[in-house]
């Protein structure tokens, strides 16, 4: 996800500004549909083996909970801001809403590579 994330942080929501307002809703739409096939599988298999571990790992409980913690704020921003914003966004071409979709992405952005770099951490304590 951690990678996904930066491609849609840099690349997908900046290239709504350059999109033809007259076929927005369509390119949007599109967008929503595609990415979703990636996204939902990979979210909820995130959420459910990040409850597993915190739940019932024996070692390194600070970094499964806190692997946890991000993605429950992860799936909080999705819901509470991402999402209301694609929608409106779905029916009606605003630049000003596009970059607010920009900026609050970028908490995300932020706690999937946090989550990454807890993975990393987390992996290199069982090669070492």
């Amino acid at each position: 996800m951690c990678g996904l994330i930066w491609t849609v942080q840099l690349v997908h929501y900046p290239l709504f500004s350059f999109l033809d307002p007259e076929r927005f809703t369509e390119a949007s739409a599109f967008h929503r549909q595609k990415i979703s096939y990636i996204v939902v599988p990979v979210m909820l298999t995130e959420l459910f083996t990040s409850i597993w571990l915190s739940l019932f790992s024996t070692s390194h409980m600070f970094i499964h909970i806190s692997g946890l913690i991000a993605v429950l704020l992860i799936w909080s921003i999705t819901f509470l801001l991402q999402v209301p914003l694609h929608a409106y966004l779905s029916d009606h071409y605003d630049k000003k809403l596009i970059q607010r979709l920009v900026r609050s992405n970028w908490w995300r952005t932020l706690l999937w590579s946090v989550k990454s770099g807890l993975g990393i951490w987390l992996l290199s304590q069982y090669l070492i």
